[in-house]
């Protein structure tokens, strides 16, 4: 289908045969289009094209046809709904976006809810939510309602009087106590045992590792036969792993295939690269050449195994990728990699296949290894996932002594450093408290120091999963303010009361004005007072409000010295019923 040409009108008849007869280009039929799933798309969408259809019956791609739909090209009064995550949702121009819903998983109580109606023992239910709220790491991934899923599989049968064991509290003990499970319940279907758990894992682990690299998350038969997995063969383990890999129609009644969620695909991942380099010594992030010369050499020389690639080397390649991929796409792949080489874990793997250990020397090296990144890393985001991936190897020095800190009361009069910072951030965000307002003054001893600004910089995360944050008074400047502009234009924004009062924000108005004409702005209440905001800037903000009105209830301006023609700008936006104080 992706090589084929089509005209929109016959492109909809494939799927529609109903619409043959419709003219569906007419005033009289009003058209909705529901595109499910844009991240999954393996079209290129290139929205920088100047390739222009406006007619229905004209020919092309159906990149080129979505493109000019989305744009408003062809059928602009069509509706259009897209759901996506983040990363693809950032593609599509922001001015072809009219509204943003956010899917924001559950809930603290709606974590609970669904383990009290997913599992019918009560006094089972209440020892999984226990269990889950002691280790924070877990509670906090229960907001993905496929975590509990997976979660209630897992310790359903863990906290069963029958098992015994170490109880799973890591991302990856929980996914790997998961894949056992699956492969387990595969036995009862496979009963001539034709297909062994880890010659499905390894070439399953293949297609996940392959493809995440690539970020598709649908494959095709040819994606499956790079990797040594034929057709039927596909179809017998989907046939016997439903839960973790599934075989759908898809364009033209064509197979596809897909991991059950994204997360399962990443721990696969992660679990063909560790036993590619334990049991076979290849890293895969080697170029192939590099491989094959590696294999020569050995064989020539007869390498000893002290000269074999060490766990901690792949490690630190697999984050050197990692930390320089633009959307996160491989944080949580990361995160499983560096729990599979945990001991405890080793031993659990061994259920179900030969492993070969790494030694725990090596996991030191990449603990150091990740401490120094943590020191270095500009981004406070990449920064907090090297802090997960600490947690899953079993390290917390730093988190433990940002707590005590902060027990004591004496964080204002500390001066941190770059990593402590960075734990800080990572405790705030992790932390059992929900992050309902953020005041900046309780983090800072010297609200109009210079240096405040690149505090804000690292605590910009905590910001951005705030509600309500608290500046007044604390010498915000140009610098500081762009910087809360990409807080209120992050996808999602949770932030929706923020209160600059009494700052000489000069130009930082401006920027301002134009993240509040962004469809990601949430922003409900917005205080400026005693700001020093012009007429202009008065001007720059009715013209955003006038562009964006479905979010700001409430702008406070007072202390200003405005024209009556300003204050008439603003006074004439009362009349619109979507503002209650301006």
């Amino acid at each position: 289908m992706k090589n084929k040409k089509l005209s929109l009108s016959g492109l909809l008849r494939v799927f529609f045969p109903e619409t043959k007869e419709m003219e569906i280009s007419r005033d009289e039929y009003k058209v909705l289009f529901i595109f499910d799933g844009l991240d999954e798309c393996r079209l290129s969408l290139n929205f920088k094209s100047k390739v222009k259809l406006c007619n229905i019956s004209e020919s092309a791609s159906v990149d080129v046809l979505l493109m000019n739909l989305i744009v408003g090209n062809l059928l602009p009064s069509a509706l259009i709904w897209i759901t996506s995550r983040p990363a693809a949702a950032d593609l599509v121009p922001s001015e072809c976006v009219h509204r943003v819903t956010e899917v924001r998983g559950f809930n603290e109580p709606q974590k609970e809810e669904y383990f009290r109606k997913r599992i019918s023992d009560q006094s089972l239910a209440d020892r999984i939510i226990s269990h889950l709220k002691s280790s924070r790491s877990l509670f906090i991934m229960c907001h993905i309602p496929v975590f509990c899923w997976i979660s209630a599989a897992v310790l359903e049968k863990m906290l069963s009087p029958a098992e015994s064991g170490e109880i799973p509290k890591t991302l990856t003990q929980m996914y790997t106590h998961f894949l056992i499970l699956q492969t387990n319940i595969k036995h009862e279907k496979d009963y001539e045992k034709k297909v062994t758990d880890e010659d499905m894992i390894l070439k399953l682990g293949k297609v996940a590792f392959r493809q995440l690299v690539k970020g598709n998350l649908i494959f095709y038969e040819e994606d499956l036969r790079e990797c040594g997995i034929d057709v039927t063969e596909a179809s017998v383990y989907s046939g016997l792993c439903t839960q973790i890999f599934r075989e759908e129609l898809g364009l033209y009644q064509g197979k596809v295939f897909c991991f059950a969620h994204l997360s399962i695909q990443e721990h696969l991942a992660a679990l063909y690269v560790h036993l590619s380099l334990t049991n076979h010594n290849r890293n895969v992030f080697e170029p192939i050449t590099k491989q094959n010369l590696r294999s020569k050499v050995k064989k020539q020389f007869q390498l000893s195994s002290s000269e074999h690639v060490s766990i901690s080397e792949l490690h630190q390649r697999a984050l050197k990728e990692g930390l320089q991929s633009k959307n996160g796409h491989l944080d949580l792949f990361l995160r499983f990699l560096l729990g599979l080489s945990v001991k405890s874990h080793q031993i659990l793997l061994q259920r179900i296949m030969k492993l070969k250990s790494s030694s725990s020397d090596s996991n030191e090296k990449t603990v150091e290894y990740i401490k120094k990144k943590i020191r270095t890393i500009d981004s406070p985001e990449k920064s907090i996932n090297l802090f997960h991936c600490l947690n899953e190897l079993g390290d917390r020095s730093l988190v433990e002594e940002i707590q005590q800190y902060l027990k004591s009361g004496r964080i204002k009069e500390t001066k941190l450093s770059s990593s402590q910072w960075s734990a800080l951030v990572f405790v705030l965000l992790t932390s059992e408290e929900e992050l309902n307002e953020f005041c900046f003054d309780k983090f800072v001893k010297e609200t109009n120091n210079p240096e405040n600004m690149k505090v804000l910089q690292k605590l910009l995360p905590v910001i951005k999963e705030s509600r309500s944050v608290q500046l007044s008074k604390c010498g915000i400047t140009d610098e500081g303010c762009a910087a809360l502009t990409s807080a209120l234009r992050s996808n999602p924004s949770h932030l929706r009361e923020l209160d600059l009062s009494e700052n000489k924000l000069r130009d930082s108005v401006k920027l301002l004005s134009d993240v509040l004409q962004n469809p990601h702005c949430k922003l409900e209440k917005l205080w400026l007072s005693k700001c020093g905001v012009t007429d202009e800037d008065c001007a720059a903000l009715a013209s955003a409000l006038r562009s964006n009105p479905s979010h700001l209830r409430e702008l406070n301006l007072s202390g200003n010295n405005l024209r009556d023609s300003s204050r008439k700008l603003l006074s004439d936006l009362k009349v619109d019923p979507h503002y209650k104080k301006l």
